[in-house]
C-alpha cells in the first residue's frame, strides 16, 4: 500500500492509500482544526485500522475547517470520486441530515462519526457515549467540590460546545444532569461557537469580571474550552484557581492536569472509535449488516464507555495504558511535576 499526501486550500487535507483499478472508495469527512484530535489521532487511527481490513480500498480524507459550505462541497466531491462509504463527523448536525438524504439518492452509506445528525437516520452511528461524557466531567467536580468542603449553594459556570454539534447538546445534557442534581447552582452558561478556545477564554474573562471569587468550579465540554477558560484565569490573576474539566486528554490538557491548573479530562482514544468505524465501514462495503449496540436517533449505533482523568489516576490511565509517553508530555516546566507523580 502506498501513501501520498497534499495540502490543499483551506487547510483541507486529502489522502489516497491504494490505486488498484476498481478499488472500493471510503472518504473520512472530519469538522475543524479548532481541535488536534482529528489530524493526530482520528485519521492516523482510521487510516491503520482500514489499512489492515482492506487493503485495496482508496481512502479520501478532507477536513471542513468549520465551515458548512466547504464540508458540503467536499462531501459532493467524494461522491463523485465515487465513495461508497462516507464517515461524517458534521460541522454541522442539523445540515448533514441533507448530506445524509444526497448520499443515500445515490446508494452511498453514511456511517456518522463522533456527532450525530438527528433529523436523518445515518446507516450508522460511532461514537464514545457523549450525554455520560458530561455527566461523568459534571459529577467528577461536584464530588471534588464536596471533598474539599465548598459549601452548598456555591456557584460554578458552565462552559458548552458548539451550537451547532448535536454531540455537543449530549455533553450538554449531561452536565446538566449532573449539576441540576447537585447541591450547587450555576452562574452562567456559554455555548462555544464552534469549540473554539478564543471565544470561551473571551466569555470567562467577562465572567471573571461579573462573579469574581464567586466562581467555585468550571465545567468545560473539551479541554480546548477548559484550556481557555484557564488562560482567562491566570491572566486575571486568579489564585488559587477553581477546578476547572476537560474532555479529549489532548496533551495539553495532560500537562494543565500535571501541573495542577486543570482538575480533569476524559482519556477516549480516538483511535478506538475511528477503528470501529473502519470495521463498520468494511461491513457496508461488502453488504454486511453491523452490529449495534444501542439505537440513537433512529440510528443503529456503537457507543463507548470513557474514563475520567484526574491527578489521582493520570499516571495508571494514560502513561501506564502506553496512551501517552513521558517524552510527549513530561517536557520542559513539567518534567518535576511529571516526576512528583511518578511519571518517568
Amino acid at each position: 500500500m502506498t501513501t501520498t499526501r497534499t495540502l490543499a486550500a483551506a487547510t483541507v487535507m486529502v489522502t489516497l492509500l491504494g490505486s488498484a483499478a476498481g478499488a472500493q472508495t471510503v472518504a473520512f469527512l472530519m469538522p475543524d482544526q479548532a481541535s488536534t484530535r482529528y489530524e493526530e489521532h482520528d485519521w492516523p487511527g482510521f487510516e491503520a485500522a482500514m489499512g489492515e481490513l482492506c487493503a485495496d480500498c482508496t481512502l479520501i480524507y478532507q477536513n471542513g475547517n468549520a465551515d458548512v459550505a466547504l464540508q458540503q462541497q467536499q462531501f459532493n466531491s467524494v461522491i463523485a470520486q465515487g465513495a461508497k462509504v462516507i464517515v461524517l463527523d458534521p460541522v454541522d448536525s442539523a445540515a448533514a441530515a441533507a448530506m445524509v438524504e444526497i448520499a443515500h439518492s445515490q446508494d452511498v452509506k453514511v456511517i456518522a462519526y463522533d456527532r450525530p445528525i438527528p433529523d436523518t437516520p445515518a446507516d450508522f452511528y460511532v461514537s464514545f457515549d457523549n450525554e455520560g461524557i458530561g455527566y461523568a466531567i459534571a459529577q467528577s467536580l461536584v464530588e471534588h467540590l464536596q471533598a474539599e468542603s465548598v459549601p452548598d449553594g456555591a456557584g460554578v459556570l458552565q462552559i458548552n460546545g458548539s451550537p451547532t454539534d448535536a454531540a455537543a447538546g449530549l455533553i450538554r445534557d449531561g452536565i446538566d444532569r449532573a449539576l441540576d442534581a447537585s447541591p450547587y447552582k450555576t452562574l452562567s452558561e456559554f455555548d462555544t461557537p464552534d469549540w473554539a478556545p478564543p471565544r470561551a477564554q473571551e466569555w470567562t474573562a467577562g465572567q471573571i469580571t461579573r462573579f469574581g471569587d464567586d466562581i467555585e468550579g468550571i465545567v468545560a465540554a473539551n479541554d480546548g474550552t477548559g484550556g481557555g477558560a484557564i488562560a482567562a484565569l491566570k491572566a486575571a490573576g486568579t489564585d488559587p484557581l477553581p477546578p476547572v474539566t476537560g474532555n479529549d486528554a489532548t496533551i495539553a490538557a495532560l500537562q494543565l492536569i500535571i501541573a495542577g491548573d486543570q482538575y480533569n479530562t476524559i482519556s477516549k482514544p480516538s483511535e478506538i472509535v475511528a477503528a470501529a468505524a473502519a470495521e463498520v465501514a468494511v461491513q457496508l462495503l461488502n453488504g454486511e449488516t453491523p452490529e449495534a449496540t444501542t439505537t440513537l436517533y433512529d440510528t443503529p449505533s456503537q457507543l463507548f464507555v470513557p474514563a475520567v482523568v484526574t491527578q489521582e489516576n493520570i499516571k495508571a490511565e494514560i502513561f501506564d495504558a502506553g496512551i501517552q509517553s513521558a517524552e510527549e508530555v513530561c517536557t520542559g516546566e513539567y518534567a518535576d511535576a511529571c516526576a512528583e507523580l511518578g511519571i518517568e
